[in-house]
């Protein structure tokens, strides 16, 4: 089972950029994949991207491709999401969430989540 704890929401204004973290520990594995989720009030959660901890490069929705970049650094067990021109739409929970050897863009298999962290942009 893994852990996962996100940090590095808050508000920010339409425009800006913000960082996001999320610390993994227990039983990881390079060939396993990480993604970021979010979810808005009253909203479904929604795939962000994805990426496994032996890659350089991620799959991301179609929504923040060109913002929102995922990197992963092994050596620290974190997986990063860097977004940029946020607008007042990105506003949700993002949650990181580890899942296993085959890519997929749905919650349901996703094993372990985080605890998620709020993101504002304001207009």
């Amino acid at each position: 089972q893994v852990q996962l704890v996100e940090s590095g929401g808050g508000l920010v204004q339409a425009g800006g950029s913000l960082r996001l973290s999320c610390a993994a520990s227990g039983r990881t594995s390079s060939g396993y994949f990480m993604a970021w989720f979010r979810q808005a009030p009253g909203k479904e959660r929604d795939f962000v991207g994805a990426i496994r901890w032996s890659d350089v490069s991620a799959v991301y929705a179609d929504s923040v491709k060109g913002r929102f970049t995922i990197s992963a650094d092994s050596a620290k067990n974190t997986v990063y999401l860097q977004m940029n021109s946020l607008n007042p739409e990105d506003t949700a929970v993002y949650y990181c969430a580890a899942g296993g050897l085959l890519l997929s863009r749905n919650a349901p298999d996703f094993s372990s989540w985080g605890q998620g962290t709020q993101v504002t942009v304001s207009s």
